[in-house]
């Protein structure tokens, strides 16, 4: 079963209720790419009148976590992953329509393919961009996930 964005937002309503009730949804998700989407809304927005930093970082995670679930899926292997390390940088105040974009893919194949001719651990960093409705860039996140087969 391929994953789909409608699926993606399905999972989120059930096991990420925080994401899924912030407003963060999944728009796209191909091979290589993954497009996520949240609006500010007041139930999503900190004192300052924009978008809380936690809501940005939960559609930044799965902009990425969702390719490395699809990478994972596609392999045919039981992989177990993990984010071990994130940081990020925000440049501009978040308000109306963020769309989050991971277009990393390609680092995800060489990983799981290490990860299995290895069979230890492994880690990629993988970057999402924020972005605004006028295409200015509002925050930056990377994540280091941590991929490791299973026995």
């Amino acid at each position: 079963m391929k994953i789909s964005p409608k699926k993606l937002n399905f999972f989120l309503m059930f096991k990420l209720p925080a994401a899924f009730f912030t407003g963060v949804r999944t728009k796209y998700i191909d091979d290589q790419t993954c497009v996520v989407m949240v609006k500010h809304r007041w139930i999503n927005q900190n004192p300052f009148k924009s978008m809380f930093w936690a809501v940005q970082g939960m559609a930044a995670e799965l902009t990425t976590g969702a390719l490395v679930m699809s990478k994972i899926k596609n392999s045919d292997k039981n992989i177990s992953m993990l984010v071990a390390k994130n940081n990020a940088t925000f440049i501009k105040k978040a308000t109306g329509k963020i769309t989050f974009v991971c277009k990393e893919g390609h680092k995800i194949d060489q990983t799981i393919t290490r990860a299995i001719e290895t069979n230890e651990g492994q880690t990629v960093w993988l970057n999402a961009i924020g972005s605004n409705e006028e295409g200015v860039e509002v925050s930056n996140f990377n994540f280091e996930w941590t991929l490791k087969v299973r026995d």
